[in-house]
């Protein structure tokens, strides 16, 4: 097991005092409650933010994944500790961020340290039994919570309230912690991208998400605010044939990125033909988001263009999730 776990705290749920206001235990603080840190493993806290995830923004991220790299560096397991809402964000975004040497772990808690059946503890100590164990190195960032481990490119939130509400749907969970350690059953088949991204260059990417009868109205305000597109479409990736035109023309000038509202399920790409379906969308240059639901196809979009990419290489990077 890896010697030293460096655990960095952002906030959320699992640091919320009483009462459920803005005050946030700090790092230490929810260390303390887990009560169970793997025997020989030294753990390092830094209180990085004490914000509700929604709050986050991606230059926090950003920021924080440079700490990331230097704890992996050292040699140091990584525990990321924050809250739900926007978990598997960050997850994902350190997945991009980060070179994959020590295992790096997301974790939170769906409910209060002072409610009944509160989940923080045993989430705490499940991602440091991940983090602590090099075998899990090779899985990229994954969240743990629920004893489940989740690789970040396929896990989400499922429900507003269940401690069980974080899932891989279409593709299941990479392993469980059992009696404190970690058993890995599927293994990723490769890294998300090719080589970690920079978070730091300027990137605006909007996200517009289809609705029965929607007659584009936001599609017009994507201008040049914005470097990219990502259309959360409906099903399998259709679009009402009146937007056919107009995203056409967006696609000509920026990279436009089609994903499925669904959120689970990968996008098709020949099974329907007619006008404003998948395999017409794609003839005119958009983007397969493949199997990342339209939130997690925004943070790569957005990654890629941060870091420099031009619109062949946006290309090029969707076309290999999805080959």
């Amino acid at each position: 097991m890896a010697t030293t776990v460096s655990v960095f705290t952002l906030g959320g749920t699992i640091s919320a005092r009483g009462g459920g206001g803005s005050a946030r235990l700090s790092g230490a603080e929810v260390l303390a409650a887990t009560g169970a840190i793997p025997p020989g493993v030294e753990v390092e806290v830094h209180d990085v933010r004490r914000l509700p995830s929604s709050s986050l923004s991606v230059e926090d991220v950003a920021a924080l994944a440079e700490r990331v790299e230097e704890a992996a560096a050292a040699g140091h397991g990584v525990v990321v500790v924050q809250g739900t809402d926007t978990l598997e964000e960050t997850a994902f975004l350190l997945d991009l961020a980060c070179a994959p040497r020590t295992p790096v772990v997301v974790t939170g808690a769906m409910r209060r340290p002072d409610l009944p059946g509160a989940d923080g503890p045993a989430n705490l100590a499940a991602a440091v039994a991940v983090a602590a164990d090099p075998e899990c190195a090779g899985l990229g960032v994954v969240a743990v919570l629920a004893d489940e481990i989740h690789a970040a490119r396929h896990v989400r939130k499922c429900h507003t309230t269940s401690v069980a509400t974080f899932a891989s749907p279409g593709a299941g969970p990479l392993g469980r912690v059992v009696e404190g350690r970690p058993r890995v059953l599927l293994r990723p088949a490769g890294p998300t991208v090719a080589r970690p991204l920079s978070l730091r260059g300027p990137a605006r990417v909007a996200l517009v998400t289809l609705a029965l009868g929607d007659r584009g109205e936001l599609l017009d305000a994507v201008d040049d605010r914005f470097g990219g597109l990502v259309v959360a479409a409906f099903g399998a990736g259709h679009v009402p044939t009146w937007l056919v035109e107009p995203l056409t023309a967006l696609a000509a000038r920026m990279p436009v990125v089609l994903a499925s509202r669904t959120g689970a399920g990968p996008l098709l790409s020949e099974t329907y033909k007619g006008p404003g379906s998948e395999y017409d969308m794609l003839g005119r240059g958009l983007l397969s988001a493949g199997p990342l639901d339209a939130p997690k196809a925004r943070l790569l979009l957005h990654a890629l263009l941060a870091d420099g990419a031009d619109h062949a290489q946006v290309a090029d990077a969707f076309r290999a999730l999805v080959n």
